[in-house]
């Protein structure tokens, strides 16, 4: 019996240990839960004041502080510091604004146009400047083409070919006459030699020359025309002419203005001297002026062949 009633209160025991177990547990758990739903309400709580402190600080950058609101001293205190860093960064926009008109720098929104034009100042009494024209230049008209046929008779008439006429010069060169040989001679002058009373060939050459540089057009001694070809040459007192034998008189005619050839042997000075003979030794000269005279055609060899 006593083994029973030790069984039974043994089960009471268990009974008792495992109901207070299970109270126990109850407990805890309760407690457990209480404290979750304790974090989670000041989790929301926090939320929430961080969202009003958020909505605060926004709410104060955007509009001024208003007077009576309770609490939120620090909230003021972070509004104002963005509101006076927004002032001070509007006044140093402002004063680099200013900096840059003072400048002339100072940008601009609206498109740039370009600055009109100024016009020089007048100037008073200023005078104009003086413009040089230059002289036109004379505008020469291109040479006539030449008919070949005038151009080979000009040139025949130039080298002999054909006969020419016209005003002329003659002049004739003598040797002293024999009469005058031995006579009275001008004081000074030396007596004469044989050579001295005679026309030699260098006074033909100097009197033909001399025509030739005056202008003469045309020439012949002795009636033979004068060519590129043509020699003077004396043997003696006599004068070899294109294989012909003259005795002077030597007469040499040239075709030109009479007056210019005149000049020409009046200044001449193989000419000048031939006359200082003239007058020393009786030496003939004389120049004779003609209208018309016709100098013949070259009627000798061929111009082209030697003589």
């Amino acid at each position: 019996m006593t083994g029973g009633a030790d069984e039974s209160g043994g089960a009471d025991e268990s009974s008792s240990s495992a109901e207070a177990s299970s109270s126990g547990e109850s407990g805890g758990a309760g407690q457990r839960g209480a404290n979750a739903r304790a974090t989670a309400g000041w989790r929301v709580l926090a939320a929430a004041l961080v969202a009003v402190v958020v909505a605060v600080v926004v709410a104060e950058a955007v509009s001024a502080p208003r007077s009576g609101r309770p609490g939120g001293t620090g909230v003021l205190s972070a509004a104002g510091f963005v509101a006076a860093e927004r002032r001070r960064l509007d006044e140093e926009s402002e004063r680099v604004r200013a900096d840059r008109e003072a400048l002339g720098t100072a940008p601009s929104s609206a498109p740039s146009e370009p600055a009109p034009a100024r016009s020089p100042a007048p100037v008073e009494d200023q005078p104009e400047p003086s413009v040089t024209v230059p002289a036109p230049v004379p505008v020469t008209a291109p040479p006539a083409p030449v008919d070949p046929l005038l151009r080979r008779a000009d040139l025949a008439a130039q080298v002999g070919l054909t006969a020419v006429r016209g005003p002329a010069v003659t002049v004739e060169l003598d040797d002293a006459p024999r009469e005058s040989r031995g006579g009275p001679l001008p004081a000074g002058v030396p007596s004469p030699g044989p050579n001295d009373l005679v026309v030699h060939q260098q006074d033909v050459q100097a009197v033909v020359n001399a025509l030739w540089s005056g202008g003469a057009e045309a020439m012949a001694i002795m009636g033979q025309r004068v060519t590129p070809r043509t020699a003077v040459r004396c043997v003696g007192n006599t004068l070899l002419l294109e294989d012909q034998v003259y005795s002077p008189p030597f007469r040499i005619s040239a075709i030109g203005d009479p007056g210019a050839l005149r000049n020409v042997l009046d200044t001449d000075p193989g000419v000048a001297l031939y006359r200082d003979y003239v007058a020393a030794y009786g030496l003939g000269y004389r120049v004779t002026s003609e209208a018309d005279l016709v100098l013949p055609a070259y009627t000798g060899g061929s111009l082209t062949t030697g003589p």
